[in-house]
């Protein structure tokens, strides 16, 4: 069997930067004494939601990728304790040129390449428009990682469908959407979006959100809730807490992929010519 460790790492804001990254590079170390390969980080980890307000004193959290302090200091924890690391920040390419992005940093602490959120809301509590510019990538980027083809959707992209199917052509095996999501509508539909993705594409997905409410920036109460589904749509083990902080460490059997689409053949009963209608609108 092809097993691996996965991870994910739901918290909440401590109140203070230097704090909170002190908290992800001592929980990367009691992952890695777990035994876990691969570990996400939860949506701009590196300080709270802000995107709940529009205020330009944010842009200066924004930082260069993969020179900015924040990618250097965990490419250097992933070499040392031998994981893969996601690590969604928030980056500045330029100044006014700014991305919500993720960097995947391989177990030798390599710079494997960087996901930019492609989808941007502009909605109450959610203002992301005034901080990030829609993703431009190279396509559906796919990772050639330790342990496996690992891909990445952010947030509001799992509302999309395409992203997710794009991912699994591409040769995803694990799909990670690191979200700061609140409760409300999007509970129930947190809770069959993305395992409805995991079966449509056949593939393993790993769901990261946020808890508590950080009052300083607004009411949206993060509900935790992070999972792993198969590629059946079931749960990996049980589903997170919905009020504390959680390490989730589970063991995914690659193998289970091959055994599944050999089963559905969705890639092979598909209908692209058909699917113009899509873009075309």
């Amino acid at each position: 069997m092809a097993v691996i460790k996965a991870g994910m790492f739901q918290t909440h804001w401590r109140g203070d930067k230097a704090a909170q990254l002190d908290a992800h590079e001592e929980i990367a170390h009691e992952a890695a004494k777990q035994g876990n390969q691969v570990l996400c980080f939860q949506e701009l980890f590196m300080g709270p939601f802000f995107a709940q307000v529009q205020d330009s004193e944010w842009y200066s959290w924004a930082e260069q990728v993969p020179d900015g302090p924040i990618v250097q200091r965990f490419s250097s924890i992933a070499k040392e304790t031998g994981q893969v690391l996601i690590l969604p920040v928030y980056e500045e390419v330029q100044p006014g040129v700014l991305f919500n992005t993720a960097a995947v940093i391989d177990a030798d602490g390599k710079y494997l390449g960087k996901y930019r959120k492609t989808h941007i809301p502009q909605v109450k509590g959610f203002w992301e428009k005034f901080y990030f510019r829609p993703g431009v990538n190279d396509g559906w980027p796919i990772f050639e990682t330790a342990v496996g083809k690992v891909g990445v959707y952010i947030c509001y992209d799992r509302h999309f469908p395409e992203g997710w199917r794009a991912l699994g052509l591409a040769g995803a095996e694990l799909v990670f959407n690191p979200s700061a999501t609140s409760r409300g509508l999007s509970k129930y539909i947190w809770e069959v979006e993305q395992v409805a993705a995991a079966v449509a594409n056949m593939y393993y997905v790993g769901a990261l959100n946020r808890v508590g409410i950080e009052s300083d920036l607004g009411d949206n109460d993060f509900y935790g809730t992070s999972y792993f589904v198969d590629p059946r749509g079931k749960y990996v083990g049980d589903v997170a807490s919905d009020q504390v902080e959680e390490l989730v460490l589970r063991d995914l059997d690659l193998d289970v992929i091959r055994e599944v689409r050999d089963q559905w053949a969705f890639y092979r009963d598909r209908r692209p010519e058909t699917y113009s209608i899509i873009t075309d609108k």
